[in-house]
């Protein structure tokens, strides 16, 4: 009972991943294997939470805290709730997954490759589970680094581009980020002792004015990682640069970020500010959605087409995010993780079929399932998935966004539902020109089908594909409790006609007393 958990799986990654680069370099068998095995134990130790992840609780739970630097206010503290449990467990399901689908997809400085993987992993979980701000930014920060390297050694044609775009862009934001968090925790300390404890933080006493400066700091930073419009630009260039598991780990995960820290720091932190944002927000969610499908239906590249699709389905997100209702916020916290697992599976199936035919443009294939029946059959689930058919993960939260947003802006819901009927048709256009007809080119007929390997790093996300959308009620179980202690700090700090309406206050503060 008193196994730190949380430092467990967030330490895990770092400590292999430099016993990693103790080991030979060749044969490149070796660090493959061990980098695959060592990726099972964040897996093992993230399940261990989820086992002792108490469902029914809104607030911070397996809590850990130790003090760091106690004349700077910063301590060493992590916690999970309902918005981080489920997205911790999925990377530790897309690690190992990339682990398997980079054998043949990286050749070269293997072990160089999977070290930076672990290190991703590590930056990931740590911004996950911090709960003292300092140390969020901290990790919040490493994350850029391993995937600059990933995307710029193993990168395509023009990474170093596409290396360069994504630095800016991210570093751009997170400067804003850090002169917003220091003003934050000055102001915090002229009433109380300083302090980047975030549950201390919330409860600042900051004017309208200063709310809204500090929000739209930190909302800059997080529209650039999500990505919303129109600070996009730099996902696609990525993601058609990127090797297969750069590409998974930054739709799967990195985009998340934005979103996630919106749930944790932006909306509670400012609460006034965030509601005064609500016609902004909500329009560049409807536009993202609509744009993103727009935009990928005609790509000819099929992963720069998944790259947009990510920029309508996060738009998606932030519409159930800022529907603040409790349906709408849970279905979007759910959908981060569908988004995760449909988006990677994609990319996953990408990478198999371009380590055969060295093309990602869709003119290149037709006619496939008569030779990759397995491959196309997969292809299938997870695109299906992706467009959100009942009985499959997307379509329970793109349905909970959807009723959520409909109680607060029936306009923008109606607008968003028209991305449901587009992204059906670019994601089902592409999946039927690459898959089904004759055999389009002589050099198809000899592909070969996925391997074992490569069928178990999708098994995972195939089970949980169909686990969320046939029975999501041990997910929302974990998530809902924590959306509506958020939606009752909010309606605390400032009670509005807006989250009145949305959150249902007099529901939301008998329920989190009863608790």
């Amino acid at each position: 009972m008193d196994l730190p958990v949380l430092s467990l799986i967030v330490f895990s990654p770092l400590v292999l991943a430099l016993v990693l680069l103790l080991l030979p370099g060749d044969p490149v068998a070796v660090p493959r294997r061990v980098a695959f095995v060592f990726s099972l134990v964040p897996l093992f130790f993230s399940l261990v939470m989820v086992y002792r992840f108490e469902a029914g609780v809104g607030e911070l739970q397996l809590v850990e805290t130790l003090r760091w630097m106690p004349s700077l206010g910063v301590d060493y503290s992590v916690g999970v709730d309902g918005f981080s449990v489920w997205l911790i467990l999925l990377t530790t399901i897309l690690t190992p997954a990339i682990m398997l689908a980079s054998w043949t997809d990286i050749n070269h400085r293997v072990k160089e490759f999977m070290f930076f993987m672990l290190v991703l992993e590590w930056g990931m979980l740590g911004a996950l589970v911090a709960i003292d701000l300092f140390l969020f930014f901290l990790f919040w920060e490493l994350m850029l680094f391993p995937m600059a390297f990933v995307l710029g050694i193993w990168g395509g044609p023009r990474r170093r581009y596409a290396t360069f775009k994504f630095i800016i862009y991210t570093m751009s934001g997170s400067a804003l980020m850090l002169v917003a968090m220091v003003y934050l925790v000055l102001a915090h300390a002229k009433s109380a002792p300083l302090s980047f404890d975030i549950l201390s933080l919330y409860d600042t006493p900051l004017s309208y004015s200063e709310q809204t400066w500090l929000f739209w700091a930190f909302a800059l930073a997080f529209f650039i990682k999500i990505p919303m419009f129109p600070l996009h630009t730099w996902l696609p260039d990525a993601h058609t640069e990127a090797p297969t598991g750069g590409s998974v780990d930054l739709a799967g995960v990195l985009l998340k970020m934005g979103a996630y820290a919106f749930l944790r720091f932006a909306i509670p932190l400012f609460p006034l500010a965030a509601e005064a944002a609500f016609p902004i927000v909500m329009a560049l969610a409807v536009i993202g959605i609509v744009y993103g499908a727009m935009v990928a239906y005609p790509q000819p590249d099929m992963k720069r087409l998944v790259a947009y699709s990510s920029v309508s389905h996060m738009g998606f997100v932030m519409l159930g995010i800022y529907a603040f209702d409790v349906t709408g916020m849970t279905g979007g916290v759910l959908q981060m993780v569908n988004h995760g697992l449909t988006t990677g599976g994609l990319f996953l199936l990408i990478g198999f079929i371009y380590d055969r035919t060295h093309t990602r443009q869709i003119e290149s294939y037709g006619g496939i399932w008569a030779v990759v029946p397995v491959f196309s059959a997969i292809f299938l689930v997870v695109t299906l998935a992706s467009v959100g058919l009942p009985g499959t993960n997307s379509f329970v939260g793109e349905f909970l966004i959807l009723l959520g947003a409909f109680r607060t802006h029936p306009t923008a819901a109606v607008i968003a539902t028209s991305g449901v009927v587009l992204g059906a048709v670019y994601m089902l256009t592409m999946y039927k020109r690459v898959v089904f007809g004759p055999v389009r080119h002589e050099a198809l007929r000899g592909l070969r089908d996925l391997s074992r390997r490569e069928v178990v790093s999708l098994v995972p996300i195939l089970l949980l594909i169909f686990w969320i959308g046939l029975y999501p009620k041990p997910f929302l179980d974990r998530i809902e409790p924590t959306v509506e202690l958020l939606l009752a700090r909010v309606e605390r700090a400032g009670a509005t006609k807006l989250f009145q309406t949305a959150a249902q206050p007099a529901v939301l503060t008998t329920r989190v007393a009863a608790r």
